[in-house]
Parts: structure tokens; sequence; C-alpha cells
């Protein structure tokens, strides 16, 4: 049996990330890498290097690969050129997503069509490309005969409706159904697909929800743990779902909220 440490070790494993610039996405590539894995960034560009130099100074290979996750073309082209390169993905996390404000009856048809595309579309297309790659690895010569882990990032409006959000709302509620779906098909072929639902984080994408006095109030008052919550939250959670230490956990969408959820 392996010990706990080899549980949770992601050595010699490689894990492709979105979102990884910034905030919870940021804070769980650093995870991965702190863990024994070489992160591949997805990025607009390359003008952020924060991310890649900090995973360089833990020891571990770190690259930047451009991609638009709002241009399905670019979305498209992206594992294709990263398989070409030699890598195999171990790992997929989906953390790259936007956030478009406005009351339901003003929303555009331009803004709607943007959130779904990079929040749900982007996810399912690097999702099925990946699993693609995935099964095509001989499971019997992995560790624990996994062929790999896919975690996606959900929210709490995965299972609620939130206000002036719809389009976000619709794409998390997706991602959620769309990781029980993958993991439905994928489970018994050694890949596991989870997601985790971040409540109430303090990070730029919530800083209009910050600003908003009263309504900044209200949310801290439901939420248990008594404050919101930091991107270094996330750094066990993710270490988890993507190790062996998570090998019998599938489909699930774990809340990491402070207990709102249960409120």
């Amino acid at each position: 049996m392996p010990s706990v440490q080899e549980l949770f070790s992601l050595e010699g494993q490689t894990a492709l990330v979105t979102g990884g610039t910034r905030g919870i996405g940021q804070s769980m590539a650093l995870a991965l890498a702190e863990a024994g894995a070489d992160i591949l960034l997805v990025q607009r560009d390359t003008s952020n290097q924060q991310t890649l130099q900090e995973i360089s100074k833990l020891g571990r290979h770190a690259q930047i690969y451009v991609c638009d996750l709002s241009t399905p073309s670019s979305v498209s082209a992206l594992i294709p050129t990263i398989l070409k390169d030699g890598h195999k993905i171990r790992i997929l996390l989906n953390c790259g997503g936007i956030q478009k404000r406005h009351p339901a009856h003003q929303f555009p048809d331009a803004d709607w069509s943007a959130v779904l595309q990079v929040n749900l579309t982007s996810v399912f297309t690097l999702c099925r490309d990946v699993g693609a790659h995935m099964l095509s690895q001989p499971a019997a010569t992995l560790p624990g005969a996994r062929r790999g882990a896919i975690i996606n990032v959900a929210s709490l409006l995965s299972f609620q409706g939130g206000f002036t959000v719809p389009a976000y709302a619709a794409a998390k509620g997706g991602v959620a159904q769309l990781t029980k779906a993958l993991s439905n098909e994928w489970a018994s072929k050694g890949i596991n697909v989870n997601a985790i639902a971040p409540g109430y984080i303090a990070t730029e994408m919530n800083t209009a929800l910050m600003a908003d006095e009263a309504r900044a109030k209200s949310i801290l008052e439901r939420i248990p743990a008594g404050r919101w919550g930091e991107p270094a939250d996330f750094k066990g959670v993710v270490v988890w779902l993507a190790s062996a230490a998570s090998a019998y956990v599938s489909g699930e969408v774990v809340t990491v909220d402070g207990g709102w959820m249960g409120r």
C-alpha cells in the first residue's frame, strides 16, 4: 500500500492549467507544482510571467501556451499543439473564466455568448480533447491504473441563481452537469472527473461585490466560517483531486465555501 505522502504526490506528472495567472487559479497551479507536477499554463499572451517564475522557483518545469479561450478555433488548436511538442497530460485544471453583470432583462447577446464560450464551451472542448489523449494512454503502466484527473471549476452558482449574472449561472450550472456526464463515461476507464465550487472568495472577479457595502455585509453574515475565502484555501483540495488520494472520487462537485451551502 502506498503511504499517504505517496498518495498525494504528483511527481513525474504534467498538469495543463487555464486561468493560472491570478487568484484561485494561480494558487492551485502553484499547489500542483509544490506536489511535484510540471505545469503547462494556458494564457492569452506571455506578458504575465509571474506564475511561470514562481513554478520555476519550486524546481518544476513550467511553460506557457498562448490560447484565447474566447475564440473556438484557438481552443481547438491548443491540445494538438501541446501533444505535438511531446507532452503527456495527466492533469487538466479548467479555471479560466470571465464575468459579465447586467440585469437579466437587459443582458446583451454578445456578453451572453462570450461568457458561455469561455466558461462552458471551452471547458468542454478541453475536456474532450484532453480526455481523448488520456484514453489513448495505457492505464496498466500508470500509478493506480489511473489515466488522469480532470478538475473543472464550478461555482456556488452551479446550485444557486445569483443576481444580474444569468450567463455565468447558466455556464457554471453547465460545468457541474458536464463534470458528471464525463465522469459517467470515463471513471471506469481510469479518468476521474470532478469539479471544485468556490464560495465567495476575495479575488478580482468579486471586486464589484466587495465594493457593494450592503451586499458584501449580507454575504459575510451568511458564511458560517465568518470570512471570505482566500486563494490559498484551494491548495489542498486541488492536490487531493489531482492525485491518487482521490482515486475513488469522481463526478463530484466539491464546495469550498466556508459552509455557505450548508446554511
